[in-house]
């Protein structure tokens, strides 16, 4: 049995790099967890992943920034598996320029995946966590404690130069972190963050010779860091490189165990030591 068997989670963006490995970390220690991607095959891996170390997983493939697509995660959860517990908004990626360049589709892009879904998502749950609350207290039981955990960036706690709008998101769902907190604690929910440093996913990887590039909804979008700026930011670093997927999975999963339930509004920064 593991730390968190019987409960039922979601984790966005969980085709890939960090969510990928927050999703099997979870299910790992025994959560059933509600794979995303934007794209079916990604997702469909993860799943089957999952599965394969003998975990349960379902799938809720689409775009986070849909209209639609908070209650539709969130109705998975309670569909197949009869509740939720845990809530990791980790979608997003980068569409980095200066500001006299940045266009306003690039502006409302990533606000919009990096806080308005996490907004979107965490008010189709609270319907559905309300009940839960009310239905245990009637019934005279123990309410559980649950999770939410929002994933910000270093970006969002100090700013970072050419990405004005992916720091304003980020230092924006810190805001809504310690708001949901606050609001959500009389459900015996917890809600943290945590901030991200220089984590090795496709986004901060070195671009190849064609040119570094992640397509979302049929527009080429660049990302990528150049080798020399990585390499002088690593040693910038106090344990002198770039952290995991795997190691970033872990520190979300602190936020997700009983040992974390009096820690709430917080935001902790993975970042090896670096700190802005």
């Amino acid at each position: 049995m593991g730390t968190l068997a019987g409960k039922v989670a979601l984790v966005s963006g969980s085709g890939r790099g960090i969510g990928r490995e927050v999703a099997l970390k979870l299910a790992s220690e025994g959560a059933k967890v509600v794979v995303n991607d934007l794209d079916a095959e990604p997702a469909k891996a993860t799943l089957a992943a999952v599965e394969a170390a003998g975990g349960q997983a379902v799938s809720c493939i689409g775009n986070v920034t849909d209209a639609d697509f908070g209650e539709r995660f969130v109705q998975t959860a309670v569909q197949h598996f009869g509740g939720l517990d845990i809530i990791v908004n980790n979608a997003g990626y980068t569409w980095d320029s200066v500001i006299q360049k940045m266009t306003d589709e690039q502006w409302d892009a990533i606000l919009d995946v990096h806080l308005k879904a996490p907004f979107r998502i965490l008010r189709a749950a609270q319907p559905v966590i309300s009940g839960l609350v009310k239905q245990a207290r009637a019934n005279g039981e123990a309410v559980p404690c649950r999770k939410v955990v929002n994933i910000s960036s270093m970006a969002g706690t100090g700013g970072n130069a050419g990405q004005a709008n992916y720091s304003a998101a980020k230092a924006g769902l810190l805001g809504l972190t310690k708001t949901m907190a606050k609001e959500w604690g009389r459900y015996n929910v917890t809600v943290n963050a945590v901030a991200f440093g220089m984590i090795k996913t496709r986004l901060t990887e070195a671009p190849s010779d064609s040119g570094g590039t992640i397509e979302v909804q049929g527009k080429e979008i660049r990302v990528g860091v150049n080798p020399q700026l990585a390499a002088a930011m690593e040693q910038m670093i106090p344990l002198g490189r770039a952290g995991t997927p795997a190691e970033a999975a872990g520190a979300v999963y602190l936020f997700c165990t009983e040992e974390s339930n009096y820690i709430s509004g917080q935001t902790v920064v993975c970042g090896g030591g670096f700190n802005i």
